[in-house]
């Protein structure tokens, strides 16, 4: 189905509308989808990100700014993501006891075990949109995206 269709639209755009157009749609057919994956567990794709962002840590603590930096969504408000994980005992928050100022989080074995189930689940879910794309095709279209968010001139 084109966007043109998607949207209902009758009037002629141009392939840069369209390109926004069809990334945003594309991206909410995906989150939708994956917000219906992790629902069960009472996750939000925010949480989640933070969860794999730990357990990338292997072992080790990351503090609030590490986070931060690693989100997909730049705007999440890390602290609040944090303290509903530290709620659902996903997550450890202590105090540096070398830097007092610095928060220090580590996932918990809850959070790996959570996140251990949902890995397959998630593979799939990733498999399931990229069924109809060859791996040449998937290549490129990364290519694609990387190059179209870098702008010329920076907005």
């Amino acid at each position: 189905m084109t966007i043109e269709e998607v949207i209902k639209s009758t009037v002629k755009m141009d392939n840069a509308k369209k390109v926004i157009l069809n990334i945003m749609y594309t991206q909410n057919v995906i989150q939708d989808h994956f917000n219906e994956l992790i629902k069960p567990y009472d996750l939000s794709g925010e949480q989640y990100n933070v969860l794999r962002i730990l357990r990338g840590q292997k072992g080790n603590p990351a503090n609030m700014f590490a986070i931060q930096e690693r989100m997909l969504a730049k705007t999440s408000n890390t602290t609040r993501l944090v303290d509903k994980l530290l709620l659902k005992d996903y997550v450890t928050r202590n105090v540096c006891p070398d830097n007092r100022r610095k928060i220090e989080v580590l996932i918990t074995q809850k959070g790996l075990d959570v996140l251990k189930e949902l890995d397959p689940k998630v593979n799939e879910h990733e498999r399931l949109f990229a069924a109809n794309i060859s791996p040449e095709e998937l290549g490129l279209l990364n290519e694609l995206l990387e190059k179209y968010r870098t702008q010329k001139n920076k907005l």
